[in-house]
């Protein structure tokens, strides 16, 4: 009968409108997902940024004070003029941080390359020791040159004791 025919095809059609309207559906859930990630904006965390400035006057730590408290999302700033160092604590990011007090103070400013001496096992080891750092540091080179590092783990002296009695090596001390 005419009347079955309709009724199979239009039942047929109903089912794929339903496949349709899930693909559909799925596909605007994707869109809103990504449209949802572009709103949400990344969280800075608080970091302490370290920096080493030179500042010879009053002026020249007010300068670098002025430069980093304008800046948003800084919440401290702390200056050091006797060893050259300006902390800046807040939600801020470390290289915008330094691009700042350069452009806004004329001055030459890097990260402070300096760790306190109890952090170094040889701190007087060559590339280590520094005449510049203030008191209680030295430079910090783990991060600059990791040879070095590695010598003052470790001087080579230390190296050549336990390599002379050691069994591996066939060059090895074998007095007796």
């Amino acid at each position: 009968c005419v009347c079955e025919r309709e009724r199979g095809s239009s039942s047929s059609s109903i089912s794929s409108m339903g496949f349709l309207d899930d693909t559909v559906e799925k596909i605007s859930d994707a869109l809103d997902t990504v449209k949802s990630k572009k709103k949400l904006k990344k969280h800075k965390q608080l970091e302490t940024v370290e920096i080493k400035v030179r500042m010879d006057c009053e002026g020249c730590e007010k300068k670098v004070r002025d430069a980093v408290k304008g800046m948003k999302g800084v919440t401290q700033v702390v200056v050091e003029p006797k060893k050259n160092k300006v902390t800046v604590t807040g939600y801020v990011e470390p290289d915008k941080v330094l691009k700042r007090v350069m452009r806004k103070t004329g001055k030459k400013a890097e990260p402070w390359p300096y760790i306190p001496y109890t952090l170094v096992d040889h701190p007087y080891v060559p590339g280590v020791y520094d005449k510049k750092a203030p008191a209680g540091f030295v430079r910090n080179v783990a991060t600059v040159n990791p040879t070095v590092s590695q010598l003052a783990r470790a001087s080579s002296t230390e190296e050549k004791y336990v390599s002379a009695f050691n069994d591996d090596n066939p060059n090895a001390c074998s007095l007796m």
